[in-house]
C-alpha cells in the first residue's frame, strides 16, 4: 500500500472518529468505538513506519545497485550499461551509466535499447513449451514430423533421429554455422547488401552435408543452427510466424514494451555498439551509422536470439519466466528439463533455452548470456531468492574474446549488492 493511501484511511478514520463523538451513542458503545479507533490508528502507524523503512531500504538499494554498475564501468572501460533487478514482490530497481554514442556522446538511460542476443532463445524454449502444452507439437517428437519435405532435409546431419528438445538443449549433434569458416566469409562478403542478405533456410544450408558432432542425444554441443531448424519446426507445427506467436503469447501479456523484434536495420531507441576493428566478419567499428540505422541487417540471427530489448525488460521477463508466471500451467519442470553440457561436470547443465547451474555462490542460478557483435547481455534468475538480475553492454570488446572478465564480474556484483538486502517476500497475490 502507497504512503498517500496510507494517508487517506488514516484522515478517514479521524473523520469517522469525530463523528461518532457527536453521535448520542451510550457509554459502552462510545468506548468501543473509541477503543477500535485506537486499535486500528496503532495498527496503521505500524504500517506507515514498515512502509516508510521499505522505501527508505529501496532509496538504498537502487543507489548501492547503481554504484556497482558503475564502478564496473570506471573499472573496464566499456562505454555504457543499463541494469535491472526484479525483486519477489515485484519491486523492480533500474540503473543506467556512461554513453550510449562515443562520438556524439549522448549519455546511456534507464530505456536505452540493445540487441539481447542469445537471451532470445529463452523465448524460443517457453513459445515450444506453451505449444506442447496445448498439443500442437510434441517436443519429443522427431522434427521430420514437421520439416521432413523440406527439400534441404535429408542433407541436415543427424536428420531422421533429431527431436525438437534435441534442438532446445543442444544435444542434437547438428554442427554450430556461425563458427564455420564458410558463414564468416559469407557474411563479410555480403553484410553491406540491402535488406536481409541470410533468411532463415539459408543459414542452415552452411551445414548441410557436413558430418554430425555426434549422434542425436549422445553428446551436447552449442548450436544456433539448432535453433533456427526448431523455429521453423514451430512455424510449420503452427501455420503461424515465430514474432507473432512470442508477440501475443509473451510481449504484450507481460508488457515488455522494449522488446522487439530485431528484423530490420532500423531499430528505436537502439543505441551504438562497439566492437574490435578487426572483427573476422569484416564489420564497422561501430554498428549504427550517423542516421541511427544498423550498418549491418540484425535479421540473420532469427531465432538463434533475434530480440532488441532493455534491461528492465529482460529483468521482468526472467522473473516471470523464471517464477512460474510466464504462462498457465505447470510448465517449469519440462523448462529445467536438462541435460549436462560436459559429462564430466553434472553442475551445468541446460534446458530448452535455459542454462542451469545447480552450484554458486547464491545457490543454483537461471538464465542465458547473449553475444552479438557490438552487444553483450545477461539474464541471471536466483531461484533461492526468487530474484531476477539483468544488465546489457554496448560492446563485447574483451568479451567475446575473453580477455576480460567483464560479464562474469559484473554478474557477480550485481547479485552480491541485491541478494545482499532483507528481500521482501513475495507478494501472496501473485502465487498459485
Amino acid at each position: 500500500m502507497s504512503l498517500p493511501a496510507l494517508q487517506r484511511i488514516v484522515k478517514f478514520l479521524q473523520g469517522l472518529y469525530i463523528d461518532l463523538r457527536s453521535r448520542p451513542l451510550d457509554l459502552l458503545k462510545r468506548r468501543v468505538a473509541r477503543s477500535a479507533f485506537w486499535f486500528l490508528l496503532f495498527c496503521l502507524g505500524l504500517l506507515l513506519i514498515v512502509s516508510s523503512n521499505r522505501t527508505i531500504a529501496a532509496t538504498d538499494l537502487n543507489q548501492a545497485f547503481q554504484t556497482a554498475l558503475e564502478d564496473a564501468q570506471q573499472q573496464y572501460g566499456f562505454p555504457g550499461a543499463t541494469a535491472a533487478y526484479v525483486l519477489p514482490d515485484g519491486t523492480m530497481g533500474v540503473a543506467a551509466t556512461g554513453v550510449a554514442d562515443t562520438e556524439v556522446g549522448t549519455p546511456m538511460i534507464e530505456q536505452s535499447r540493445m540487441l539481447a542476443a542469445s537471451i532470445g532463445k529463452t523465448f524460443v524454449g517457453a513459445t515450444a513449451i506453451a505449444l506442447a502444452q496445448e498439443g500442437r507439437l510434441d517436443l519429443d517428437a522427431p522434427i521430420s514430423e514437421w520439416l521432413s519435405e523440406r527439400p534441404w532435409f535429408s542433407r541436415l546431419p543427424n536428420h531422421n533421429d533429431i527431436t525438437l528438445r534435441q534442438l532446445l538443449n543442444h544435444s542434437s549433434g547438428l554442427p554450430d554455422h556461425v563458427h564455420l569458416d564458410s558463414f564468416v566469409s559469407a557474411v563479410s562478403r555480403r553484410w553491406q547488401e540491402p535488406g536481409n542478405p541470410f533468411p532463415p533456410e539459408s543459414l542452415i544450408e552452411f551445414v548441410l552435408d557436413l558430418p554430425p558432432l555426434f549422434e542425436a542425444g549422445k553428446g551436447w554441443a552449442y548450436t544456433d543452427t539448432g535453433y533456427i531448424v526448431a523455429g521453423l519446426a514451430m512455424e510449420a507445427a503452427t501455420g503461424r510466424c515465430y514474432y507473432e506467436e512470442i508477440q501475443n503469447r509473451f510481449l504484450k501479456p507481460l508488457g515488455l514494451t522494449l522488446t522487439s523484434p530485431s528484423n530490420s536495420r532500423y531499430l528505436p531507441g537502439l543505441v551504438a555498439g562497439y566492437m574490435a576493428a578487426n572483427n573476422p566478419f569484416g564489420f564497422p567499428h561501430k554498428t549504427t551509422s550517423a542516421n541511427g540505422r544498423m550498418a549491418w541487417h540484425p535479421g540473420f540471427e532469427w531465432t538463434g536470439g533475434g530480440l532488441v530489448s532493455n534491461s528492465r525488460d529482460l529483468a521482468r521477463w526472467g522473473a516471470a519466466l523464471f517464477g512460474g508466471q510466464a504462462m498457465s500451467g505447470e510448465y517449469l519442470d519440462n523448462l529445467l528439463n536438462a541435460v549436462s553440457v560436459s559429462p564430466d561436470n553434472e553442475d551445468i547443465q541446460y534446458g530448452s533455452g535455459v542454462g542451469i547451474y545447480r552450484t554458486s555462490p547464491f545457490g543454483p542460478v537461471y538464465g542465458h548470456g547473449g553475444w552479438i557483435p557490438g552487444y553483450s547481455s545477461s539474464l541471471r534468475y536466483y531461484p533461492d531468492y526468487e530474484v531476477a538480475i539483468a544488465f546489457q553492454i554496448n560492446t563485447d570488446i574483451g568479451i567475446v574474446d575473453d580477455t576480460t572478465p567483464i560479464v562474469k564480474d559484473l554478474e557477480k556484483r550485481l547479485a552480491e549488492v541485491v541478494l545482499s538486502i532483507d528481500l521482501p517476500a513475495k507478494n501472496p497475490m501473485e502465487t498459485d
